[in-house]
């Protein structure tokens, strides 16, 4: 069954390209995600575009979401109806006194990761596991979004994005956890 949450998570990621392409800041201050472990699913059938300059041309973004996620709880990530070729969303419906959780994944080839950040007065630089990185609180000015945007050499970026309720702390908290196990499966940067 698929929430009623998850057109909204879908609609975020979708304003979220939308508005991203629209502008360029620099942002400043220090992301300090928390620790996680990844670990492996099975792979998925959506895959970004075939370019050979593309820096996620092999990856499948609903198999990196499931990869990311594993152990946690949630179902087998969807190709979005936004970007189903670079996008993916899964949800983790409320259950008793843990709010639903939304995670979505973009790779956005030929996006720098600083470019076009939404919320740059809610920005700050930092790394994931070494990589540059960029965490935003409220992306889309929504209590209880949180996204990062992970640099990909050499003109590419990966996008995580939570929605946890109004609780922006935690799905802060949460994207941190979440970037940090998708980060070792993206391609290296020199």
């Amino acid at each position: 069954m698929i929430s009623q949450r998850i057109p909204a998570v879908l609609a975020a990621v979708a304003g979220t390209a939308l508005v991203l392409a629209a502008c360029t800041s620099q942002v400043g201050g220090q992301a300090n995600p928390s620790s996680a472990a990844g670990s492996t699913s099975a792979p998925d059938t959506t895959a970004p575009s075939g370019d050979p300059g593309d820096s996620f041309a092999s990856l499948k973004p609903c198999s990196l979401l499931d990869q990311g996620l594993s152990g946690q709880g949630f179902p087998a990530a969807v190709p979005t109806v936004a970007d189903a070729k670079e996008s993916c969303a899964a949800n983790k419906p409320t259950a008793g006194d843990v709010r639903a959780v939304d995670v979505a994944l973009s790779l956005q080839p030929g996006r720098g990761y600083k470019n076009n950040i939404s919320n740059p007065s809610q920005a700050s630089d930092g790394t994931v596991n070494g990589r540059a990185a960029v965490e935003v609180r409220e992306p889309q000015q929504s209590p209880g979004q949180c996204g990062v945007w992970l640099d990909v050499k050499p003109d590419s970026r990966a996008f995580v994005l939570v929605t946890s309720g109004s609780d922006t702390a935690n799905a802060c908290k949460l994207v941190e956890g979440f970037a940090e196990k998708i980060e070792p499966l993206l391609p290296k940067t020199n």
